[in-house]
């Protein structure tokens, strides 16, 4: 992952995320870029539905995943997500890791709307998804 802040969230496989070869089925991978996405919101004082009250809301218009490693029921997952803003755009690069190991890579991008779906510019607060600590 380049620079920037980097967020990380874990994620237990549950059985009914594998497939018949019990591999996670490959959607699934998706949905955990959708939880790191949504705890990383939360963790900078944002979460998803304040942002909505506030009239913003985050579509994604582009996702892209790449599978390196399959991963399996109970395996312990922590996916490791940063963002980038440019302009009225969110993309957010996801990488899955299985203790050292990378399992899957992949990124969303995000248009920042208001509800009526015209292109807003991000509020000031969504710049503490960028800021390093300290």
């Amino acid at each position: 992952m380049t620079s920037g802040k980097v967020f990380q969230h874990a994620i237990r496989v549950p059985y009914a995320h594998t497939d018949q070869m019990r591999f996670v089925y490959y959607s699934h991978y998706l949905e955990y870029f959708e939880m790191a996405r949504s705890e990383l919101l939360r963790e900078v004082g944002l979460p998803y539905a304040e942002l909505e009250e506030r009239g913003v809301f985050l579509p994604v218009v582009e996702a892209h995943c790449e599978y390196k490693t399959p991963a399996h029921f109970d395996d312990l997952l922590m996916v490791f997500s940063r963002c980038d803003i440019q302009g009225p755009r969110l993309r957010i690069a996801y990488e899955v890791h299985r203790d050292q190991e990378l399992i899957v890579t992949g990124y969303t991008v995000h248009v920042c709307l208001s509800p009526e779906g015209k292109v807003l510019r991000p509020i000031p607060e969504l710049r503490k998804l960028t800021e390093l600590p300290g």
